[in-house]
């Protein structure tokens, strides 16, 4: 019914093939990858060096970082290539932390986020004969695989949910960088809501980071206090100090929710506050078009555009605390969307 990871994973795998739209001082952190070593016959990748440069949200982030660096754990795991990541404190270090891999002569180098895009560029255009690939953001060089996701289509359907379930009729939107991906998901989301329940309030609140949970426990905190009882946030690790506000109201005595981003944060929060959560398909992208390198078929020069058409999108295949009537609803206007019907606003 929504976004399942086992499909997911085909669906993206088959789009990546066919689908080509033009369109500071502190230590660094660098990990090489866990998890089992590959059975014999499945040693494609052996010899291939892949990584991934974070941004300043890090690895750990319960979000966007950690969905793409499981990506490429599961690629050592499958196909015994080895992966790496470096960890950015700072805006500074992308680009170093991007030429330690190149100087490395890695086979592929990821730039994981919006806010790598000029980094990436630069890369690029100094080291031609080095493959790169970022997420969430487009970089015009027939070196650099660029893949971005319709985050405005997942978060309308969220919105739905939001909109269906709010008894105050006031919710909230915290983001981190008021960057166009994160529009993306502000604009889609107050869409959904608006479709369902035009009286409802929606309040935006920009931190201005995806790495300070202290920030987004406050903007949290003010939104709730002016009564909304559901808040979306797409601030990568600064969401979870939105988890951490819930969680404290929550021990006091008072309900809340919040809807959890990239992954299916009910997994790492609990579903006493997660309401449900805007999956996108980050893990699979980096798996598949990895692989794709490893097979010989690096898209290089060309954007990869996902959204629910391609079930890149959505809610997780469970959703708990959201009742049939909401979920049947979600997929009415997820249908919609998919055929043409509704156009969701957006940037780019």
């Amino acid at each position: 019914m929504f976004m399942k990871r086992g499909i997911s994973v085909l669906t993206i795998a088959a789009l990546i093939i066919v689908m080509a739209l033009t369109g500071c001082g502190q230590k660094q952190e660098t990990q090489q990858g866990a998890g089992n070593q590959p059975a014999a016959g499945e040693q494609k990748g052996k010899g291939f060096k892949i990584a991934m440069v974070t941004d300043v949200g890090g690895v750990n982030d319960k979000s966007f970082n950690q969905s793409a660096w499981e990506g490429l754990q599961q690629l050592k795991k499958e196909t015994g290539a080895e992966v790496k990541y470096l960890q950015s404190k700072a805006d500074a270090e992308y680009v170093p932390n991007l030429n330690q891999f190149v100087k490395e002569n890695y086979n592929l180098t990821w730039g994981i986020g919006y806010l790598m895009g000029d980094a990436i560029k630069a890369v690029a255009e100094q080291n031609k004969d080095a493959k790169l690939a970022i997420i969430d953001n487009v970089v015009q060089a027939p070196n650099v695989a660029s893949i971005t996701f319709a985050e405005n289509e997942g978060s309308f359907l969220v919105g739905v949910v939001a909109g269906m379930m709010t008894k105050t009729n006031k919710i909230g939107f915290v983001g981190g960088n008021e960057i166009p991906v994160i529009k993306r998901f502000e604009l889609g989301f107050k869409q959904g809501v608006a479709a369902v329940n035009p009286n409802a309030q929606v309040t935006i609140n920009y931190t201005g980071s995806f790495d300070k949970p202290d920030l987004g426990k406050a903007a949290a905190a003010t939104i709730y206090n002016a009564g909304a009882d559901i808040i979306f946030h797409a601030s990568g690790g600064t969401g979870n100090g939105v988890f951490n506000e819930a969680k404290d109201r929550l021990k006091a005595g008072q309900k809340v929710w919040v809807i959890g981003v990239d992954k299916d944060q009910s997994l790492e929060f609990g579903d006493d506050v997660t309401l449900t959560s805007m999956m996108k398909g980050v893990h699979e992208a980096v798996f598949q078009l990895s692989q794709q390198l490893i097979n010989g078929e690096f898209p290089g020069g060309k954007v990869t555009v996902l959204g629910l058409k391609e079930n890149a999108v959505g809610l997780p295949e469970k959703n708990k605390n959201v009742p049939e009537d909401v979920l049947k609803k979600v997929q009415e206007y997820k249908d919609k969307i998919v055929k043409g019907e509704i156009k969701v606003e957006t940037v780019q």
